[in-house]
Order: structure tokens, then C-alpha cells, then sequence
């Protein structure tokens, strides 16, 4: 080899080094974007004894019993289903509010696995007491008194433990039940938090601007403690409204959770098995779990 061959030799090797050197550096510092969710950022998740000594969380587990009942809301008739542990006794009362897609075998299962956890859980169908198909366009607000009334009959019930009960509701339902604890007064003196899975936290009759940048104004007056769950893909005008609204109640004094869980979108807790991911269901299991433990540390 002569010489300004082995010069240009030694100039590709010297190149070579400096890249791979450069690739390792980067390789083992932060990611090129980084993500900090809301969670992450006082580490809210923390828990020292997984930490420190290994140990897990365990749930409650209970068989169910599940019954198909109605109560009556002046004049009209609001068939619910019932979710109780079948083991005799009293039980901390939950109202579950569906969403916009009502009552059906896919979102009939957060309340039946609210009640596996040790809840007394009534899960109104308000769409079918109004004679509302599934996955209306429009909103009836009389249904916001139908789930009011389904808060008092839980309460009535001689087997639950205690005078107050929580609200665990998604999409829409969200929206209900937040103008039954505001605008119909069941906050406080009859429910003391507020659970909700990808809320709509806007009036549905209002135009699309609204729909986008503002959240619902009741959503100043909610005293309750709140607990919210948004996937990460949710649809942009869902995920600024949520956000906008926690900011807000923060502002407020209040101390709202918001957890987002990466690589989900809206309806982890139920997409069903031939669409569902591994991100769904360890979303879906940790926010089961979160809601259990709220709403015990609210009501007992």
C-alpha cells in the first residue's frame, strides 16, 4: 500500500471511531424527545415499599352478584343494574355513569369490576329510561336528574356502610355527573369524589369552538376530591379540555389527579380482545386499582 493510500485509510478508521464514539455518547444519554407526563412530574405513582423491599399492592377481590333493578324518578322509571359481592354485609356505595355509548357487555364491565373490589355499585341506564338510542348526538338534560335521583336511591339502600357515596363515570358520564354534584347539588352532603375515565367535560349541545377550547363552567364549582384517567392518544379537544380543567381546579386550590397512560387512547378499559394491547390492559388494572383506593380513603 503506498503512502496516500494508507493516509486515506487511516482517515475513514479515525471517521469510523469518531462516529461510533459519537452513537455510544447519545446512545446512553436522555431519549431525543422527552415526555414528561402529569404523574411524573412529583412522581405520584411513587411507592416506597415496591421500592425498598419488593412488596406489592393487593387488591380486594370478591365474587359479584349482579341484578337488574329500577327506581323511579318522578314519573319516570330508570332501569340500573345492581353490582354487589355476593358475601353477606354492608359495602361503600358507588354510582357508575355510562357515556355516550350507554350500557352494554363492553361497559358493563367497570362497574362489575368496581364491584369485585368491595362496592355496592348501581350503574343507571338513563338512555333507555328517556327512550335514547346509544350514541346520541345531542344531549337531554333531564337524564342529568335521572342519575341525581340514582345518587339518593343508592343511598337508601339498607346495604351499603355509610351516608355518602363516590361517582365513577367515562365520556359522557362524565359530564352527568358532574351537573348532578354542581347544578342538582349532590356534591359533599352526598358524594365526596369524583372518578372519571376520559371525561367529556362539556355541555354536547354547545358548537364546536366550545367543544374544543373551553371545558363545562360547572367544572368551576366541583368541590369534590377528583381522579382522573386520560390515554395518551385520546383526541385532541377531549385531551385540552381535561387538561385545561385540572390546570384550573389546581388554580383553584384543589388537588386533582390526572393520570395519562402512555400508548392508549380513549376506551382502554374496554376495547375488547381482538383490538385490545398490553398497554390497555395495564392501564386499565392500574386505574382499577387507583379508583379503589380513592375512594376508600374518601369514604372511610
Amino acid at each position: 500500500m503506498n503512502l496516500p493510500m494508507l493516509r486515506n485509510s487511516l482517515k475513514y478508521i479515525y471517521a469510523l471511531v469518531f462516529l461510533l464514539s459519537t452513537v455510544a455518547v447519545y446512545a446512553s444519554h436522555e431519549p431525543w424527545v422527552q415526555i414528561e407526563y402529569p404523574q411524573d412530574k412529583d412522581k405520584a405513582w411513587w411507592d416506597d415499599a415496591w421500592w425498598d423491599e419488593g412488596k406489592l399492592d393487593i387488591p380486594a377481590n370478591y365474587d359479584v352478584e349482579m341484578a337488574q333493578i329500577e327506581y323511579k324518578n318522578g314519573d319516570t322509571n330508570v332501569p340500573a343494574y345492581l353490582f354487589r359481592p355476593k358475601k353477606p354485609g354492608k359495602y361503600l356505595p358507588v354510582l357508575f355513569q355510562h357515556g355516550r355509548r350507554g350500557l352494554d357487555e363492553f361497559t358493563l364491565l367497570l362497574p362489575r369490576r368496581l364491584a369485585a373490589r368491595g362496592f355496592v355499585v348501581l350503574a343507571p341506564d338513563v338512555w333507555s329510561a328517556r327512550f335514547i338510542d346509544p350514541f346520541p348526538m345531542g344531549h337531554d338534560y333531564e337524564v342529568e336528574s335521572d342519575v341525581a335521583r340514582g345518587i339518593e336511591f343508592l343511598l337508601e339502600r339498607p346495604d351499603i356502610q355509610g351516608e355518602r357515596a363516590c361517582v365513577v363515570s367515562h365520556t359522557r358520564g362524565g359530564y352527568m355527573t358532574l351537573k348532578a354534584l354542581v347544578t342538582l347539588g349532590k356534591q359533599q352532603n352526598e358524594v365526596v369524589c369524583y372518578v372519571s375515565y376520559y371525561p367529556h367535560w362539556q355541555d354536547p349541545n354547545q358548537p364546536e369552538p366550545m367543544q374544543i377550547y373551553q371545558y363545562a363552567p360547572e367544572l368551576n364549582e366541583l368541590k369534590v376530591p377528583v381522579l382522573v384517567f386520560l390515554g395518551e392518544h385520546d383526541q385532541y379537544q377531549r385531551v385540552r379540555s381535561i387538561m385545561d380543567g385540572i390546570q384550573n381546579l389546581k388554580e383553584k386550590g384543589g388537588a386533582p389527579q390526572l393520570i395519562v397512560y402512555p400508548g392508549v387512547g380513549r376506551g382502554f378499559d374496554f376495547r375488547p380482545p381482538h383490538v385490545r394491547t398490553f398497554a390497555d390492559d395495564l392501564a386499565a388494572k392500574d386505574a382499577i386499582r387507583r379508583t379503589e383506593k380513592f375512594i376508600r380513603h374518601h369514604l372511610q
